[in-house]
């Protein structure tokens, strides 16, 4: 499948603001609804209207509306009308061509979304028109969009106990969280878990995940706007690595021993001084590197210290062991259910502002996940 722009594009500056096209027809704030149906419409349309990645940049300058001709679902595949689409830093790194994964251009980013299935594809059995669904959206359609593509081993039912915001956001950031802490970590109770970046998406799951599994959590932040953030999605201890050495204050809360795991989505610096606070026996997991700095691990270290260099690619299950992926998503259902986690949207956002939205994301500058949901403005 090929994404086709019916109509020229609708280039945005930081602020939202759209232009005419080259033949001169407005492009209002209202457009995007205009070819969407009723919240509660399976119905398929023939066009819908979605942002595109043209050119790499920062997310203010990359992304362009566009009206796209419906795609038809292939095999294995659903077509979905997106409810809710959170976004995460590697659809920032994808505007800017530096993920791992680079989709040809154009595509439309957002993977992580909450959606309706409005029409199935041959020998699709996981999902039937109609069904509230979480996963991965198929580029090049994602879910900053009025419709996307979904392969089917990565749908699932979406918790009802989360409405569509935040049912968006339990995909990504807490099976990462989940497969790190218990698949690798092998997390216990009473355990100290230090978590970094701890006001982000993943971060913030981490916290949570930590506090259900009986862990002590201490985490580690940016600011104090995202101190609170932090103390509220339950962290036992919050640490403003701005003003504070976490070094010493692990030390001094652990009585000298240090945390017995770190989840680590910075990298470079921060890895390093994680080490200089590890437990015997600890586990220190290797999220990520969004400080831009891929450290070299000193491995006479951990040998030294008795500590596990763990490495977590989640993405690898989905074709790997996507048993293992079901399983969790049923884990983080239960847990969702029984309040014990809860994802926690700062910010809605309307299709109109995701340029804007994802560059304040981009430049640190949001607390909490930000999401996009369609009526969020009503």
């Amino acid at each position: 499948m090929t994404q086709t722009a019916v109509d020229e594009t609708v280039r945005t500056d930081a602020g939202g603001e759209r232009c005419a096209d080259a033949n001169g027809t407005a492009a209002a704030d209202g457009v995007a609804a205009s070819v969407m149906g009723s919240a509660s419409d399976t119905s398929v349309p023939e066009n819908f209207a979605a942002w595109a990645v043209t050119e790499l940049g920062e997310p203010s300058q990359a992304l362009e509306l566009r009206t796209n001709e419906t795609p038809t679902p292939g095999e294995g595949q659903v077509l979905v009308r997106i409810l809710a689409s959170a976004a995460n830093f590697p659809d920032v790194l994808m505007c800017r061509g530096e993920y791992q994964e680079r989709p040809d251009l154009p595509f439309t980013p957002g993977r992580e979304v909450c959606a309706e299935v409005i029409a199935a594809g041959p020998g699709v059995t996981r999902a039937q028109v109609g069904d509230r669904v979480i996963g991965l959206t198929t580029l090049p359609y994602g879910g900053f969009s009025e419709l996307a593509i979904m392969d089917q081993g990565i749908v699932h039912r979406a918790p009802e106990s989360l409405d569509n915001a935040k049912a968006s956001c339990l995909f990504i950031g807490y099976q990462t969280g989940w497969f790190g802490l218990h698949r690798l970590a092998r997390i216990q109770k009473g355990e100290t878990l230090l978590v970094h970046a701890a006001a982000g998406g993943v971060g913030s799951a981490a916290i949570q995940l930590g506090k259900a599994a009986g862990a002590r959590v201490i985490g580690v932040v940016g600011g104090s706007a995202k101190a609170e953030y932090a103390r509220q999605l339950g962290a036992d201890v919050v640490i403003d690595r701005r003003s504070e050495d976490f070094v010493e204050i692990v030390k001094a809360e652990t009585e000298g021993r240090g945390a017995d795991v770190i989840f680590d989505p910075v990298g470079g610096e921060t890895y390093a001084r994680s080490t200089k606070c590890i437990n015997f026996e600890g586990r220190i997991i290797v999220v990520g590197f969004a400080g831009g700095e891929i450290q070299s691990a000193k491995l006479n270290h951990a040998l030294v210290k008795n500590y596990s260099i763990l490495g977590i690619h989640w993405g690898l299950y989905n074709t790997r062991n996507p048993q293992a992926v079901d399983d969790c998503h049923a884990e983080l259902t239960r847990l969702a259910d029984e309040g014990l986690i809860e994802p926690f949207v700062s910010e809605t956002i309307e299709l109109a502002e995701v340029p804007a939205g994802l560059q304040r994301l981009a430049d640190g500058e949001t607390v909490g996940r930000v999401v996009m949901e369609h009526g969020a403005g009503a």
